[in-house]
């Protein structure tokens, strides 16, 4: 998504591989923001409401190593906690009681979640054991070994014999209903991409449609696309309407549209939603190599026919002068979403919610149709805060920062470029008024922070340049 309100200040930072403003992808109804040029299938399915949009996704304190934050995305820890659990795994564990043992059940035959690859994530990790399987193509996925059935001793090491005979049976038996499943479906979309084995994402949820189609049951299923780690060469310098980021792009887009038309020839269209995320996004500056280097917060797309149509967001303000350790300061936590996702999609109380959210509560976002909420009331609800000024504006000792709010618990916190937390100004209750609170900066670096006012799921960020 580019914020082309912020075009002048955006070319400054980043100028050796920025799109021009002249290709960037309109919205219907949605002025100063846009999309890739390449992402002309996402675009297509957005104008038809079928796209929401949420800006500045992350979580505070964030991690830049690939390891650690994919862990915290996919287990909804903080960044200060390592769980060894997934989100979707806690909650698969809460709906299906018992699993592994006893499964297949007639209520639920088939697999109860599939990533599409080599290794299952940990987002499927229950407390005890995986909920969800790995397969490269259902036809491969059917060649396993049938384990013995030799009684096992009554032992701790039987135990665990036991188990691993348990869950190598209940491979087989899901390997036959996979491959059966993926015998009686179908493809009808004639707008996938063509492979030639440059198309993975394409390939992947072309899988996931005819499986659905063929009658599984499984409510999960996850794919994934790599390549996104652009610290060099993100564009074609002589063009930067192509190139390595171009053409992800292009693969991004082009698969979800053929996906979304394949549900929609197939009558499943109403029965799925997709959500995409990916562990971190990159820097407001380029780099030196005509790449970018690992940042902060991103957009994350949800889309289907049962998703609210819609920005839901502003766009982040690019300073003037850009540093490398700027980064998108974060509007909404990533927990949000996946809370969003277990109550509004597969309809959980608010109690299993917590639950398989680790026992943490976070505001739902009006993506789904049945939110009681609508983008539009969500950005009416905005505009009752405000960070109305700051000033001085740049500060070298102390600066006043003037703030408006509707009556309600209010949060007014400081983040430096890297998107770690340096002070909390407010926290509490505050009566319908405007504010002001004074902040003494001459213990920090020089350089950009950036002042977050939250109420609820609202927040609003401005950028505070220290010298």
């Amino acid at each position: 998504m580019i914020p082309v309100d912020q075009y002048s200040n955006l070319s400054k930072a980043r100028n050796s591989i920025l799109l021009p403003d002249t290709k960037v992808l309109s919205l219907n109804g949605k002025s100063g923001v846009g999309l890739h040029n390449k992402l002309t299938g996402l675009q297509g399915l957005y104008n038809t409401g079928l796209v929401s949009a949420i800006q500045a996704v992350g979580y505070p304190n964030p991690s830049y190593s690939h390891f650690r934050a994919t862990d915290i995305w996919n287990s909804g820890s903080d960044s200060n906690e390592s769980w060894t659990t997934g989100w979707l795994g806690r909650y698969l564990d809460s709906r299906f009681t018992g699993y592994p043992t006893g499964y297949p059940t007639t209520a639920m035959p088939d697999p109860l979640a599939i990533q599409i690859g080599q290794m299952v994530s940990l987002a499927f990790m229950g407390p005890s054991v995986s909920m969800g399987m790995a397969i490269s193509d259902p036809n491969s996925f059917y060649n396993l070994a049938s384990g013995t059935t030799d009684k096992t001793p009554d032992t701790p090491a039987g135990h665990e014999l036991a188990f691993l005979r348990l869950m190598a049976q209940q491979s087989n038996q899901y390997a036959t209903i996979v491959k059966n499943a993926a015998a009686k479906g179908t493809n009808k979309s004639t707008k996938y991409p063509s492979t030639g084995g440059r198309q993975p994402l394409a390939d992947q949820l072309k899988i996931v449609a005819k499986l659905i189609s063929g009658g599984l049951k499984t409510p999960v299923y996850m794919v994934s696309l790599g390549g996104f780690d652009t610290h060099s060469q993100q564009v074609d310098t002589t063009d930067h309407t192509a190139g390595m980021h171009a053409n992800l792009m292009q693969q991004l887009g082009d698969a979800i549209a053929a996906f979304q038309d394949d549900l929609k020839l197939l009558g499943l269209d109403n029965r799925v939603v997709g959500m995409t995320y990916s562990e971190f996004g990159r820097r407001v500056i380029s780099n030196g190599s005509d790449g970018t280097d690992h940042g902060a917060a991103a957009p994350m797309f949800v889309f289907g026919n049962a998703v609210q149509g819609g920005v839901i967001g502003s766009n982040p303000t690019i300073p003037s002068t850009v540093t490398v350790n700027d980064n998108v300061p974060m509007q909404y936590d990533f927990r949000q979403i996946y809370a969003s996702v277990l109550k509004d999609w597969f309809e959980l109380s608010d109690a299993d919610v917590k639950s398989a959210m680790g026992n943490k509560s976070f505001n739902t976002l009006p993506i789904f149709k049945n939110n009681t909420a609508t983008v539009e009331d969500y950005v009416d609800l905005v505009s009752r805060i405000s960070l109305n000024k700051i000033y001085p504006n740049p500060a070298t000792e102390n600066t006043d920062i003037e703030y408006f709010t509707e009556a309600g618990n209010v949060k007014l916190t400081v983040f430096d470029a890297m998107g770690q937390q340096v002070a909390i100004l407010k926290e509490g209750w505050h009566g319908h008024g405007t504010y002001v609170v004074n902040f003494d900066v001459r213990g920090l670096r020089k350089g950009n922070y950036y002042v977050q006012m939250s109420q609820g799921e609202k927040r609003q960020t401005e950028v505070l340049l220290v010298q």
